[in-house]
């Protein structure tokens, strides 16, 4: 274990994403460099807590970065999403609602990379806590490879139908990224987080 492990961490990011991989590799290669940056500036990876997919590489590389890693699965999605046992802590839970809880709750910001049906939900729905007042965190999508284009179109097709708000739509940050996105997260959340850890 790095000595930054053991270390309070700085911040605390929420990573939602895939438990597949996707068919390009720049998926996996912003999967890697989230889970990087994160280690390599003293926060704490806060997600799913399977081994699969871009989930998997999130982890695996915020670990090697030194992070500390949170992993919240229910008890349903432990084969599926093939566990990963070596999380700091893992949390294994009854239910969807309840991950999804622990999740926010352990969060000081969410960022959603390239994902199916479930990366969708998660982060509609924190958008919506936030649009509520449910919690004021910020949140950023992450749209590699234009993966998003689609979804950024409708948002804004909604804002121009008058369904959807400009203020909500500016509650979400929308980037390429990845670096950039999570610093400008970390800030608007209220911390300031180190130039850099380097492992010992």
């Amino acid at each position: 274990m790095s000595s930054t492990a053991s270390k309070a961490p700085a911040f605390s990011i929420c990573v939602y994403c895939g438990s597949r991989s996707g068919v390009s590799p720049a998926y996996a290669e912003v999967a890697q460099r989230v889970g990087q940056w994160i280690g390599d500036h003293g926060g704490q990876l806060v997600y799913g807590g399977g081994n699969n997919g871009l989930m998997g590489l999130v982890a695996q590389s915020a670990a090697q970065a030194g992070a500390r890693v949170v992993g919240i699965i229910p008890k349903a999605l432990q084969t599926l999403e093939n566990t990963r046992h070596a999380c700091t802590e893992l949390h294994v839970v009854d239910n969807m609602h309840e991950r999804k809880r622990m999740m926010a709750e352990r969060a000081d910001a969410f960022i959603a990379l390239p994902g199916g049906i479930g990366t969708f939900e998660e982060f509609f729905e924190v958008w919506t806590w936030r649009q509520l007042g449910y919690h004021d965190k910020p949140i950023g999508l992450l749209n590699t490879n234009g993966y998003y284009n689609g979804l950024i179109d409708f948002a804004q097709h909604s804002v121009g139908q008058g369904f959807l708000s400009e203020k909500q739509l500016d509650l979400v940050r929308f980037g390429t990224e990845p670096e950039e996105m999570l610093q400008a997260l970390v800030q608007a959340a209220g911390f300031v987080p180190p130039a850099e850890f380097k492992n010992i």
